[in-house]
């Protein structure tokens, strides 16, 4: 099973996506004996490395805002100290 093939959610994959739904066209009965599977595997694989990719970029941004985060917090509880030292 395949996450829908939309071209705009998967731009990476755009032109495997529409090989693929051309072989289903082409051949309507075949794709049930494995007319497409050749296609499907190649799909699967651009679907693993688009989401590695958008993994990785995820986990940098995470890291970025925990950084963010923590220079807040300090910046708060330098704050609070003052506030309460005066």
């Amino acid at each position: 099973m395949h996450p829908p093939l939309t071209i705009h959610r998967h731009p990476m994959c755009a032109e495997i996506i529409e090989q693929f739904q051309r072989c289903h066209i082409d051949h309507p009965l075949g794709k049930f004996f494995g007319e497409c599977t050749d296609l499907k595997v190649k799909l699967d694989k651009c679907f693993r490395q688009e989401k590695a990719l958008k993994r990785k970029a995820n986990f940098e941004e995470s890291k970025k805002m925990k950084e963010r985060l923590r220079e807040y917090r300090k910046q708060s509880s330098e704050t609070m100290e003052e506030m309460a030292s005066e």
